[in-house]
């Protein structure tokens, strides 16, 4: 189970962490995790040139180590990068200080200030360790809105109406550069570029 827009009670829990960014013009963050991924990595960043579009990659740390081709591609096309663990470990269910070393090995590989936990789960004493040691990613980067691309009982066209009906300026939104998710994923964020640029949204990176 997922919940598609972050409810008020959820961020709450974790106040220090960034589930949206306030502006005051027509921005929207779009966020990409798990990659990068020699079919859909190109995709997406073939996709996001065509709108002057930029996003921030949260990149698993083997998947960098397997494409260092792609890793170099997202940073010289003007993209941010965050670490997500350098094996997509779930905070839940790992001790903090194995939380804490699979961060570190990521980093090895993923200069960066910003990171995002995987599925979202870390306990509150991670999130201790990680602001308290000053060489970790300081940045806990969120969602305002989950895409659903990872969702395979999600039709690709369901999607899209996640992403359209559910986005506003500010939102931190996440799709999914993986196999799992490509099949939803490029139908949805060309027809959600296409949507709020005619709208007259820009698409930034999280810094």
């Amino acid at each position: 189970m997922y919940l598609v827009k972050t409810p008020f009670w959820l961020r709450a829990i974790y106040p220090s962490c960034t589930w949206k960014i306030p502006v005051t013009e027509k921005v929207i963050y779009l966020s990409f995790d798990d990659g990068p991924h020699a079919e859909a990595t190109p995709f997406v960043l073939a996709a996001l040139k065509n709108y002057n579009a930029k996003a921030s990659f949260f990149c698993i740390g083997k998947n960098v180590a397997a494409h260092q081709n792609l890793y170099a591609a997202i940073i010289e096309q003007g993209h941010t990068v965050g670490n997500h663990t350098y094996d997509h470990v779930n905070g839940w269910k790992t001790d903090t200080a194995d939380y804490i070393q699979n961060i570190e090995m990521a980093g090895k590989l993923i200069q960066s200030n910003l990171f995002r936990p995987p599925y979202g789960r870390i306990t509150q004493s991670q999130i201790h360790k990680i602001k308290a040691d000053k060489t970790l990613p300081q940045e806990i980067i969120m969602w305002d809105l989950l895409s659903g691309d990872f969702d395979l009982n999600l039709s690709a066209e369901a999607c899209t109406k996640n992403v359209i009906k559910n986005t506003r300026a500010g939102s931190i939104v996440v799709f999914h550069d993986s196999a799992k998710a490509f099949e939803r994923l490029k139908i949805a964020l060309p027809a959600m570029l296409a949507h709020f640029t005619n709208l007259g949204y820009t698409f930034e990176a999280i810094q």
